[in-house]
């Protein structure tokens, strides 16, 4: 089950961020940061009571401005909401209600979220009292916190994860249709590379609504009868009055929403401008989503050529990307069609090595023989102790390790048992997991 989206939106200065920024503090478990934006996170991964969730930042809504950059942050805030299954709508008790907040109001209710009216910034009494104006709205019952003082956060947190769904579905138990992302850069021919992939042994096509404003998914079964929900993320029209940083926040939204839907996510890079700072960024998403990855060089026909540049180009890649050196490279062509059918029989490989489950005996005789030819080594005259492993899920595959302490698993040593266990079963495309447990060796 992916994480819930909590979207925090709203009109500018009314406290967004510093609640944000609470939440991304000591006082909650913070799971991690996803890779976002230069210098600001959009995203947080955060619990509250036990229930994993994602928050997601947005600029300030002004409704009315036709300020080039205003109306791209406005666009961005669309995509949140658009994204999210919980909306945060923040508003502000100095300023009390104002038109602004109505006409966000009236955007807010057309995308059928649950809703929680936030009224920040009420840190005194008189403050709070201020709060029943905003009854108004016809929202339901506004929440009084102090985004500052961190009042009020245990009522709002606690309605917040009242709208979250059952986690009762296993992915195992649904029907078997690969979702598939094409993400990356704008214009890396996302657009091009789906439109050539549905344009050839098609069998069965229908066109369902995206989650997302800018996605379009597609139902399509290959000439194998294999099944697959496509999704597009279009890329960003760029506008001069646009500062770059809002335009790259902007992408980065739209990818979450691909990846976090997907079980195969292919990486689009432009051959003729090698790994960017971007494509670390989303290639660390798809990492972190736990997610299968392809990456493709597209518009490798623009390339000047001689013997050996694919091998030296492929290199440079798996280098510039090494922390998902485990991904496949394919060069291609969306606009000639050249190689792009590699990328389905690909597809499929890296599914299967994704679902993929080991019995507990094979895995812990590959265990074992990790372990013999490189014990782990010693801390403080203690060596961990790896009593035996079984795997606990799939997409991606997880592993869990019963050990005596797991303070003495070093980094380099979880490395090398990764590296061990691709050897021994391969796992073309995935990331694999190791999860410690901590197990007293019976006398």
């Amino acid at each position: 089950m992916t994480k819930p989206l909590v979207a925090i939106v709203g009109r500018p200065n009314v406290g967004k961020s510093t609640f944000f920024n609470r939440m991304a503090g000591k006082r909650v478990s913070i799971v991690e940061d996803v890779p976002g934006v230069t210098r600001d996170r959009i995203t947080v991964d955060t619990e509250w009571l036990g229930r994993a969730f994602t928050l997601i930042d947005t600029g300030g809504i002004d409704p009315k401005s036709e300020d080039a950059l205003l109306s791209q942050m406005r666009e961005q805030a669309q995509i949140a909401m658009d994204m999210a299954d919980v909306i945060c709508f923040f508003t502000d008790a100095r300023d009390g209600l104002t038109d602004d907040d109505r006409d966000v109001a009236n955007m807010l209710r057309k995308t059928k979220k649950p809703v929680l009216l936030v009224v920040n910034k009420a840190d005194t009494l008189a403050l709070n009292d201020a709060m029943y104006e905003f009854y108004e709205l016809g929202l339901g019952d506004p929440f009084a916190i102090s985004s500052v003082n961190m009042l009020g956060f245990g009522d709002l947190l606690d309605e917040i994860i009242r709208y979250f769904p059952a986690d009762t579905a296993s992915p195992e138990d649904e029907e078997e249709i690969i979702q598939l992302a094409v993400v990356g850069r704008p214009n890396v021919g996302k657009s091009s590379l789906t439109n050539r992939l549905l344009g050839e042994n098609r069998t069965m096509v229908s066109d369902i609504a995206g989650t997302t404003r800018d996605a379009v998914d597609t139902l399509f079964t290959d000439a194998d009868g294999t099944r697959y929900n496509i999704i597009d993320t279009a890329g960003i029209r760029r506008k001069r009055s646009v500062e770059e940083e809002t335009l790259e926040r902007y992408s980065v939204l739209r990818s979450i929403a691909a990846i976090r839907r997907c079980d195969v996510a292919l990486l689009l890079l432009d051959a003729r401008d090698g790994v960017t700072e971007q494509d670390t960024k989303i290639a660390g998403l798809i990492r972190d989503e736990g997610k299968g990855v392809i990456v493709i060089v597209n518009k490798w026909d623009a390339v000047e050529k001689e013997t050996g540049t694919l091998e030296k180009y492929q290199k440079q890649v798996l280098s510039d990307l090494k922390f998902i050196s485990y991904a496949p490279v394919l060069f291609l062509s969306a606009l000639s069609g050249q190689r792009v059918q590699n990328v389905f029989p690909k597809v499929r490989e890296v599914y299967a090595a994704a679902s993929r489950r080991i019995t507990t005996g094979v895995l812990n005789d590959v265990l074992a023989d990790a372990v013999n030819a490189v014990p782990p080594p010693m801390q403080g005259g203690r060596r961990l102790r790896i009593y035996y492993g079984t795997q606990v899920s799939v997409r991606p595959p997880s592993f869990a390790l019963f050990v005596n302490d797991e303070e003495l698993m070093f980094f380099a040593y979880e490395r090398y048992l990764e590296n061990h266990f691709r050897k021994a079963f391969d796992f073309p495309g995935t990331p694999i997991r190791f999860l410690l447990r901590e197990k007293k060796k019976e006398s």
